[in-house]
């Protein structure tokens, strides 16, 4: 037998022994296709829902909302002129960044002033900043951040896809940068207007607790547990609770 007779005789072996797929490992092969297809169905299925109801959802919040809108607008002009809004850099899912709106509840100095104030920081753990009698805050500004009203403009937010309804609260940059690595599954999922322990107690949560409840509403998230979320908000901002 010649050496090039020998060499195709040993590919045609080496062809039938690992080149061919017995029924079992086509059935394996299959089946586990299908069920990432399934899983991959679900998935998108369960977004493509959330966002529909989203969008729909902040478009009318956004429309019959507009006398409030324009009574707080003329309310923070009057008590400090200066900008309606206030616009701020956050941290969304997988990292990105995004700009989230919220209507002006501080001085316009508030950002020079934090600096000296962060020796009085109430949050525990350190990563938010947060003062019950923070001097910085407006009159109007205690109103509207007592109801969350504060918190309106991020509709337009939910609208463009930066945030949905429901969520884990969108950190700044800063404060990612303190992250744990287990902090960090807060950035898995698209962050919300309301969470879970905003209905919870809200700033009178310790952080690391923010970050478990924010943890089991990823494992556990569906359609029906945002409308439970939601339909809670509404007396968690009537009673105003863990809000300053």
């Amino acid at each position: 037998m010649s050496e090039q007779t020998h060499e195709q005789r040993l590919r045609e072996l080496l062809l039938e022994r690992y080149g061919r797929i017995d029924q079992s490992t086509f059935r394996h092969r299959l089946r586990f296709y299908l069920k990432r297809a399934g899983w991959v169905g679900v998935v998108t299925g369960a977004y493509l829902v959330k966002r529909v109801f989203d969008i729909v959802s902040a478009a009318i919040l956004a429309v019959l909302l507009i006398p409030v809108f324009l009574a707080v607008a003329i309310a923070i002009r009057l008590e400090d002129p200066g900008p309606v809004f206030f616009k701020q850099t956050r941290v969304g899912r997988w990292g990105s960044l995004f700009t989230m709106w919220k209507f002006r509840s501080m001085y316009t100095d508030a950002e020079k002033r934090k600096k000296e104030l962060m020796a009085h920081n109430e949050m525990q753990g350190g990563v938010i900043f947060k003062m019950k009698n923070d001097p910085r805050v407006t009159k109007v500004g205690r109103i509207i951040r007592k109801t969350s009203i504060d918190e309106l403009p991020q509709l337009w937010n939910v609208i463009k896809g930066d945030m949905s309804l429901v969520g884990p609260r969108p950190p700044v940059p800063q404060e990612v940068d303190q992250y744990s690595l287990s902090d960090r599954r807060r950035l898995e999922v698209i962050p919300g207007i309301t969470c879970i322990w905003q209905i919870s107690g809200r700033s009178d949560i310790p952080f690391d607790q923010q970050v478990e409840l924010d943890a089991q509403y990823i494992q556990s998230q569906s359609f029906w547990s945002d409308i439970k979320i939601l339909l809670k908000t509404v007396p968690a901002l009537l009673f105003g609770t863990g809000a300053y």
